[in-house]
């Protein structure tokens, strides 16, 4: 008979030996099975692409070439979004509401700075009737000014107002234009209501929607969704779609490219600092560089480790109290790669100052290859569970069908991370030194530093 003490030390050395097997077997942050790839297609002309994920649900999303970086005019992207599931031609804007709620599902229209996405969630398998619904609402959603004037118009209005209570938002906003001008630099909330009033109204947003929802310009994209039969109904039911842009618009068609400066904005809220610098694009784009993926996550802020301040260097110099969190905001043709520090006014311009100062060591070498490891590791993580994500993972997909005739697939993604070394970091932070930085500052300007006062040109 075997004692207590024996048993349980017999048990940990098989866990232990276990272990160290599985270890071997298993890299670091081993990439995700083949189960998250997309499978895409084409079917009369539409394009779509599905994961079949074992499960009893499904999520449906229309992506469209619509965000603000391609509207035409202010305020359409947003007007768009809001007519959605509003009515049909053959459906009620009740009847979608009791048939959806009928069927357990939750709808939903919301937009980027590239994309307008329409999302369905239902159970599996009412596949049939939400794909049904999405082509109509891309093909026939009726455009009536009473609704514009008494539903869609006051939600925009909203919009704005948050936007102006938001400093971060604010900030972003303002680095975004300062980064890139037109195109990504429009804001997805206008800081002003008079281009609404000008050149909004009913006519022109169903004008737009014929080519937002043209087939050229959209793709449809399902998570849990078996192929073959999502190819099945896309084709069946998007029949009645626009063959090309009622308009062949070249708004935001151009190539994206980075300016960089400084904005200063009075704001009594709240303060807040973005420092921005060139990035990379999404996977799917021409410019991808998952060196900056690294090196956002070494610069980092936030902590992932409850009751630690983390490895990131930002994460250990931020003054206390100020919130800090380094961003690549990927896009199709381009990134930004920034900062943005919330706080008190003094927490901070010593914060920012400390982001710069962070920089610089890295560029220099000052960082330990320990660091550098960790860095990689979390930046493989946040990108292989971004891409798991569904919302994330069907508008990247989807953006990548529109622009560049590839879905996104995050298991390639965790390989190129796997190839970033030390001294492709280092040079990135050198080439962000280099280039003209963004900053944009929100709050208490008699407090918050000045781009070259922190060590920055503009």
């Amino acid at each position: 008979m075997y004692t207590r003490t024996t048993a349980c030390r017999g048990y940990a050395q098989r866990v232990a030996r276990h272990q160290a097997a599985h270890s071997q077997r298993r890299g670091l942050a081993a990439p995700a099975s083949g189960s998250f790839q997309y499978q895409s297609g084409e079917a009369k002309g539409v394009k779509f692409a599905s994961r079949d994920f074992a499960g009893p649900t499904t999520t449906l999303a229309l992506v469209a070439k619509a965000g603000t970086r391609f509207q035409p005019l202010p305020g359409l992207t947003e007007g768009l979004a809001n007519f959605a599931f509003r009515g049909t031609e053959r459906r009620s804007t009740l009847r979608i509401v009791r048939e959806s709620e009928l069927l357990g599902a939750s709808l939903n229209a919301y937009h980027s700075r590239e994309n307008l996405i329409l999302e369905a969630k239902f159970l599996r398998d009412d596949l049939p009737y939400f794909v049904e619904l999405l082509g109509e609402v891309a093909s026939s959603t009726k455009y009536q000014p009473h609704v514009y004037n008494e539903e869609v118009l006051p939600l925009i209005h909203f919009a704005h107002k948050r936007f102006l209570a938001s400093v971060t938002d604010m900030a972003v906003a303002s680095a975004h234009s300062l980064a890139f001008h037109r195109g990504l630099g429009i804001p997805t909330a206008s800081a002003s209501q008079t281009p609404y009033t000008k050149y909004l109204d009913a006519q022109t947003i169903e004008y737009y929607s014929k080519i937002a929802y043209a087939k050229p310009n959209f793709a449809v994209v399902a998570n849990g969704a078996d192929h073959g039969e999502f190819s099945k109904w896309v084709g069946e039911f998007f029949d009645n779609v626009p063959a090309a842009p009622v308009d062949e618009s070249s708004v935001g068609s151009q190539q994206s490219k980075y300016v960089g400066g400084e904005e200063r904005i009075a704001h009594d809220g709240g303060n807040a600092m973005v420092i921005g610098f060139p990035g990379s694009s999404s996977f799917t784009g021409k410019f991808y560089q998952p060196e900056i993926a690294v090196l956002g996550s070494l610069l980092g802020g936030e902590s992932a480790i409850k009751w630690s301040a983390g490895f990131t260097i930002l994460g250990q110099a931020a003054s206390p109290g100020t919130k800090v969190k380094t961003t690549s905001a990927i896009y199709s043709d381009a990134g930004l790669l920034y900062t943005t520090i919330v706080g008190s006014a003094q927490g901070v311009a010593s914060t920012a100052k400390a982001a710069v100062e962070a920089i610089k060591k890295i560029a220099s070498g000052e960082i330990s290859s320990e660091q550098i490891a960790k860095a990689k590791a979390a930046a493989k993580y946040k990108e292989l569970e971004h891409g798991q994500d569904v919302r994330a993972g069907l508008e990247l997909t989807g953006n990548g069908l529109v622009h560049n005739t590839k879905a996104y697939q995050i298991d390639d993604v965790a390989k190129a991370i796997d190839g970033v070394t030390e001294e492709t970091v280092k040079k990135a932070a050198k080439q962000l030194l280099e280039s003209n930085a963004t900053v944009s500052s929100v709050g208490d300007l008699f407090v918050l530093p000045y781009a070259e006062e922190i060590g920055l040109k503009v």
